[in-house]
Order: C-alpha cells, then structure tokens, then sequence
C-alpha cells in the first residue's frame, strides 16, 4: 500500500521505515531536506514539499502527519486541506487534543476528506518492536488502511493470549484497535499516557525511598546501602510490578548507577493535563494521576534522585531530552 508521512522525527522516519520493510511505498516530506534525502536513501520516495508529496500518491490517498502537537500539525493539516482531493484521508498520528480532531475532521468533511485520529505508543522501539496504536475514524475509512495499521502493529509476539470471548475482534491482541469515531482514538491515547505519568512517578517514589534508606538522618543501625541496580534487575524476574518501564529503569542504572547524565528536569507533553481534564468534567477522582502532574511541575523547581529516574525512563522510551541537557 502507499502512503505519505510528514515529519520524520523520532517515531516518524521509523513508521516509514517500518512500512517500508514490509514492502509498502512511503512517500516522505519533513522540512529537514537531509532527513527526506536519508529516508530516500532507503528507498522512500522523497518529496520536496507538500504538493509534491500529494502529487506523487495515487488517489485515494493517505497522508500520516507525525507532527508535535499544536501549531505544526493545524498548520499542516490545514494546508493538506486545500491540497488533497475529495475522497483523501488525513491521517493524524502525533498527541493531538482529541477535542482538535473533532473540529479538524468537521472542516476536513465539508472538503470530501476524510480524518483518521491514531494515538500511537512505542517511542523510539516502534521500528523494532511495533507500535501499540488506537485509532479513531470512519469504519469504512479505517478499514482501508488497516494493511498500513496492521504491518506498524507489533503483532502477537510471545505475550500469552488472553482467554478472550469468541467473536472477540482479533485486532487488540495484534497491538491496535478501532476505538470509536474520529477523536476517541486519541482520547484513548490521553488515558494511556495519563496512567503512564502514574506508573512512573510509582516507580521514581520506590526508587527514592530505596535510596533514601541509606541517609546519615537515619540512625545508623536503621541505614541500609542498597544496590538499586540489583533491585530494578530482581523485580524484572517474576515481580509483579515488573514491565517494560521497569526494564528501561533497570537499564538506566545498569548504565549509570546515579543517573548523572540527567537533572531530574521532567516535562509533560500535555496528555496529562488532558486527562486530568476529562476526569473533571466526567466527576471521575484521579489522586494518583494528578499527583503525579503535579510532582512533574514541583520537579523544575528542585530535583530528588526519583525525579531523575523519570527523566531517564522518558528518554529510554521516547528519546525525550530534558530541556537543560538541549541547552
């Protein structure tokens, strides 16, 4: 199948990639002209701008913006819009506002396009290990593209299947579902990212309690020197908090035991806020997923060695640098 991509950031040149070794056609725009003539390098189709991209795909066409949320994914949709030809389909992969898919995909209809929301988890391990994605769109629309969704899909892997009812739709346990009409795809995704602000900060507060134990405050028979390293590694075998955030922590203490490459500065990219949100007007109670918000927001001010394992999570699975190290 072919498909354009705009923007070949970290999980947008992967997808391509991805796509690509399964044997679909990318068709790649990013204003970075190194980053198209790389993918083009590898057998993508580079485009020079917009226009371009869009003439080189047959019709019906799909383009995937992989875009940061806010001003350079409205701006691009909004010029695809007056590019693209009745019967196209606009396909949003970034962490979209759901709310914004809603509006983006009204003014997209009166066009004769059509808008596919898809909230998309794997970060920087998508090209290895697939991405987890819930998409919200037209049936009909949805399932045009699935040899797209299905091939960027981790797919069954090893994980023991759940003894799910009959009829059951075999996509979940493929790695991605069709969640709803167009926004609930990326409302899905606000949750998702929401709870994982949670498991985060759970793990970051274990860690400095972990390390903590070992503080001169403490008399001197109550201190315990212990190997974080070790521990992270142990709950991997057979603990029930264990995952893949833990195996990232394990990681990022194998390789740096104090986390010194990192300040602890821990950003949020909105979803939280967003789902702290949607808890409000549903009258839905979220203690631990505003704790953790607000623990991200008091982290710019100081940072303790938990604030620092958060920030060394985010960059083992999206890449995120903190915003003191791009400095």
């Amino acid at each position: 199948m072919q498909l354009g991509v705009i923007g070949l950031g970290r999980m947008g040149a992967n997808i391509a990639r991805r796509l690509m070794k399964a044997g679909h056609e990318c068709v790649v725009y990013d204003r970075d002209a190194k980053a198209v003539s790389g993918l083009a390098g590898e057998g993508a189709k580079g485009a020079n701008d917009l226009k371009d991209l869009v003439g080189r795909l047959a019709p019906p066409r799909g383009v995937w913006v992989m875009l940061p949320a806010g001003a350079p994914t409205e701006e691009t949709i909004a010029a695809l819009g007056d590019i693209l030809a009745r019967g196209d389909t606009v396909i949003d992969g970034g962490n979209t506002f759901y709310r914004d898919d809603i509006r983006r995909a009204k003014a997209l209809r009166a066009r004769g396009l059509t808008y596919v929301d898809v909230g998309t988890s794997g970060g920087v391990w998508g090209l290895e290990r697939g991405y987890c994605m819930m998409i919200g769109g037209e049936t009909a629309v949805v399932q045009r593209l699935d040899p797209i969704f299905a091939t960027l899909a981790p797919g069954l892997g090893n994980i023991p299947r759940t003894r799910r009812a009959a009829g059951a739709d075999p996509r979940a346990e493929r790695g991605y579902i069709h969640a709803g009409p167009v926004g609930a795809g990326h409302f899905v995704k606000m949750v998702h990212n929401g709870i994982e602000y949670g498991l985060m900060q759970a793990y970051a507060e274990g860690f400095d309690v972990l390390k903590g134990k070992g503080s001169a405050a403490l008399a001197k028979d109550d201190r315990y020197e212990l190997d974080l390293t070790d521990i992270a590694e142990v709950w991997r075998r057979g603990s029930v908090i264990s995952s893949w955030l833990l195996d990232l922590t394990a990681e990022a203490l194998a390789g740096d035991p104090k986390l010194e490459a990192f300040e602890g500065d821990v950003e949020d990219s909105g979803e939280g806020r967003w789902t702290i949100q949607a808890a409000i007007e549903e009258a839905v109670p979220v203690n631990v997923l505003t704790a953790s918000l607000f623990a991200r927001f008091r982290s710019r001010e100081g940072h303790t060695f938990g604030e620092k394992l958060l920030s060394a999570m985010r960059f083992g699975f999206g890449g995120h640098i903190e915003e003191k190290a791009q400095e």
